[in-house]
């Protein structure tokens, strides 16, 4: 049987690179060869060992782009040399959550890259129906970034699918919150306001043409009224998942508004709830995404509305995973999008 290498990380911090069997592709599957790999915030966390979900060994890569190189006998929706990303939630399509189009909150979800396996190796052999063909014209890089910005998508949209006439605030100014500033904008917010501590963020949102605020320099609330008028904010996205910005979404948000959870969270948070009841918050999760939110992600690159390559800070090849991770840790704000190219 044919072989590739993938990428196995055994312990936190640890990775290997095996040689193992390329499974072979069944009427219904898709075979493609992968080119980019994103790290995101969640495989710093597995990284850490500080992931809720993930056990080891682990195979991750989630944010990807490919190209398609065999196709099952029932495939119709790619060919050979598709430019293509893949959907990486794998859902039982029984529970009530997926039977009513909500299948990423699916009872038994599982994530590749977290739950099983994901697509850092040569090859990934995967159900058709999992494959988006991105168009021709799209970079290899910037096709790996479709999966974070559906993520955005979607976090918009659980508060609005038309955001035209209304006030954002985001905490946050990593690739997720930016992403989430430039969607909203995208989608027809008036007033779109990132607060970011990091100078380095702060000026990459800028060269995205997101309003910024450093709120260790200035009242965090000032900011918002003169951004947004003294009825603030419609919603406020939180994108880090921490204890300081809950508190300040809460504390900031105009009563009777929205609250949107974004930021995953690798402490237990501590929420002040009595604020969410007695100003009657509406406190919104967003996790992950489905299929309809990365067919507006694409859409939305397509029409020039995203900025991709100011998150884009570091290319490592695949045989450099270890230094991807070790390059965020040591660099932290100033390493937005760490890309693993496969190519090298």
């Amino acid at each position: 049987m044919e072989k590739m290498t993938q990428a196995i990380m055994t312990s936190p911090g640890n990775i290997e690179y095996h040689e193992v069997d390329i499974p072979p592709v069944q009427p219904d599957q898709v075979k493609v060869r992968m080119k980019r790999i994103g790290i995101c915030g969640s495989d710093i966390h597995v990284n850490h060992g500080k992931h809720p979900y993930t056990s080891y060994p682990v195979v991750q890569g989630h944010e990807v782009s490919a190209e398609v190189v065999e196709i099952g006998s029932e495939v119709t929706n790619c060919k050979i040399g598709d430019r293509v990303t893949i959907q990486p939630q794998v859902v039982c399509q029984k529970c009530y959550p997926c039977t009513h189009g909500m299948y990423n909150d699916c009872e038994t979800l599982k994530v590749m890259g977290f739950q099983t396996t994901g697509m850092a190796s040569d090859y990934f052999v995967v159900d058709a129906k999992k494959v988006l063909v991105l168009p021709s014209s799209m970079s290899w890089e910037h096709g790996a970034m479709i999966e974070p910005l559906a993520v955005a998508v979607h976090a918009v949209r659980r508060f609005s699918q038309d955001m035209t006439g209304k006030k954002a605030v985001v905490l946050g100014g990593g690739p997720i919150g930016n992403l989430v500033a430039q969607t909203a904008k995208a989608l027809g917010a008036d007033v779109v306001l990132l607060s970011e501590l990091s100078a380095y963020r702060l000026e990459t949102a800028g060269k995205c043409g997101i309003t910024t605020v450093n709120p260790s320099e200035r009242s965090l609330l000032d900011a918002i009224i003169e951004t947004c008028g003294e009825d603030r904010a419609d919603v406020i996205f939180e994108c880090i998942g921490i204890n300081p910005t809950t508190k300040q979404a809460i504390e900031y948000a105009r009563k009777g508004s929205h609250i949107v959870i974004v930021g995953v969270f690798g402490d237990l948070a501590t929420v002040d709830m009595a604020a969410v009841q007695d100003h009657e918050l509406t406190l919104l999760g967003s996790a992950m995404y489905r299929e309809e939110d990365y067919i507006k992600a694409i859409e939305l690159v397509a029409d020039g509305k995203i900025e991709f390559d100011a998150l884009i800070t570091h290319n490592f090849g695949f045989r450099e995973f270890k230094k991807g991770y070790d390059t965020i840790d040591m660099e932290k704000d100033k390493a937005m999008k760490v890309m693993i190219d496969m190519e090298r």
